[in-house]
């Protein structure tokens, strides 16, 4: 913007600067022209009059060789004067410098002929350029024989002038220019500081990460004049950014409040699903005879009570994520790990290809061993329990650089399409069914793997479409 207003202020200036500077050489030429034309109209064809009379004796001694006397009273130096006999030149003459009554004689060309043959006789000044001469200013009055007087006063003293004038106007608009453009770019500066304060606001502001967390805006921008438009623009940015703190503020303290009852609530379950669950298994350890109604009743009890005792312990685990604890920082030999996730994989799933493709080296990073072993156990389980029997499963391991790669890749339909955006949001769930016609999980499984992947500092993705999904884990490599 600055650019844009300091280049729109010398393009005006220059446009004005060249308007004046055309307007005044015009009008001087104009001037100086009309000058040189009523002194054209005051001197008359004396001049080539006298040069017809010289002619008409020829007898008359000369100053020197190449001049002839004529009248040159009152003439400028340069006066040009020649007698035209239909459209021949018999005389033609100019005024030397220096006094006296010699003249020097001009032999005009073919051209020169053609050119003042060709000026009106019309009692008005007109423009001509002769070859032995230069421009000239003639006048073309008749003669008495019949002939035409050809009268012209030299136009470089006009032509220096306004040359004279254009260098200087030249000169001088361009040092004008070159002030205008600095001083124009400082005063630009200046009035736009409020408007570079509220720019370096928002880029700061929009370095932040918004998205989770406590966040401390930066401080507002300095007051400007609320009048000026740029203050107006400061004005209302300053509010927005109010606005804006003060909806974040709201959302991190409502985000505090659900993560602490979400570990409350998880902490405080923990021991009732246990003791269900320790009951109904007492209760069928009973020896004596049960209806199979009841013991089928307690097998539910057991198995729903186990259920929510994992969803509990992922609820605890996801609260504790959020609320940033730190988790272990040790060496992870993965190559290990993964082969131990997928040894239990084949053992749950015999119905699936297990594929396994690892380094000829281990891959170790730096991390949780336990919540790593929970990132590739629960992408074993997505593969296994949303896709059919026979489906291939391919999981390999692979150092890029100074990343630890692990890819989670299967056959089978695919994520549906509404479900990929929120696949790692909490309690996500598709609708197929396992083709054992269970359910699946809770929903909390892949929201974990990217909990859990986060805090290692790594990042997860999926890219799925029917025959060929595939969940790829980055993880910084010791």
């Amino acid at each position: 913007m600055r650019a844009r207003l300091t280049a729109g202020l010398v393009v005006l200036l220059a446009v004005s600067c060249a308007a004046v500077g055309v307007a005044a050489v015009y009008e001087l030429d104009g001037f100086l022209t009309g000058r040189l034309d009523q002194q054209l109209q005051e001197a008359g064809p004396r001049f080539p009059a006298s040069l017809e009379h010289g002619a008409a004796n020829p007898g008359r001694p000369s100053d020197h060789d190449g001049d002839e006397h004529g009248d040159t009273r009152r003439q400028t130096t340069g006066t040009f004067g020649a007698r035209l006999v239909g459209d021949d030149v018999t005389n033609a003459a100019v005024v030397p410098p220096g006094s006296g009554t010699a003249v020097r004689n001009v032999d005009p060309t073919a051209h020169d002929e053609a050119v003042l043959a060709a000026v009106p006789v019309d009692g008005r000044a007109h423009t001509v350029r002769l070859s032995a001469l230069g421009g000239y200013r003639v006048l073309a009055t008749p003669g008495k024989d019949g002939d035409v007087l050809v009268t012209g006063l030299p136009t470089e003293p006009v032509d220096a002038a306004v040359h004279r004038l254009e260098l200087v106007a030249a000169l001088v608009f361009g040092v004008a220019l070159v002030v205008a453009g600095v001083a124009g770019a400082l005063w630009v500066r200046w009035s736009l500081r409020p408007l570079n304060r509220v720019a370096a606001t928002a880029t700061r502001v929009s370095e932040l990460p918004l998205a989770s967390g406590e966040v401390a805006l930066p401080p507002r921008a300095p007051g400007s004049d609320p009048r000026s438009e740029v203050g107006r623009v400061a004005g209302a940015f300053d509010r927005m950014l109010g606005h804006v703190e003060d909806a974040l503020t709201k959302r991190h303290a409502s985000e505090e409040r659900l993560r602490t009852f979400a570990a409350d609530a998880s902490h405080e379950l923990r021991t009732p699903v246990a003791s269900v669950r320790g009951h109904a298994e007492l209760a069928l350890l009973h020896p004596g005879p049960v209806p199979p109604k009841v013991t089928r009743a307690l097998e539910r009890i057991a198995a729903e009570s186990a259920r929510m005792g994992e969803m509990v312990d992922d609820l605890l685990l996801l609260a504790r994520l959020d609320a940033g604890r730190p988790l272990e920082r040790l060496p992870v030999d993965l190559t290990r790990l993964v082969l131990d996730a997928v040894t239990d994989a084949r053992a749950a799933g015999p119905g699936h290809r297990w594929v396994l493709e690892l380094p000829e080296e281990p891959v170790t990073v730096t991390g949780d061993v336990h919540r790593l072993q929970q990132v590739s156990a629960n992408l074993l389980a997505n593969a296994r329990v949303h896709t059919p029997a026979g489906t291939r499963v391919t999981v390999s391991l692979e150092r890029a650089g100074k990343e630890a790669v692990l890819k989670v890749h299967d056959d089978g339909p695919g994520v549906p399409e509404e479900v990929r955006p929120g696949v790692f949001e909490r309690f996500t769930r598709a609708d197929r069914r396992r083709a054992d016609g269970s359910g699946g999980g809770a929903g909390l499984g892949l929201s974990i793997v990217a909990a859990v992947v986060e805090a290692h500092d790594g990042t997860v993705a999926l890219e799925s479409g029917p025959g060929a999904t595939t969940f790829t884990v980055a993880l910084p490599a010791s």
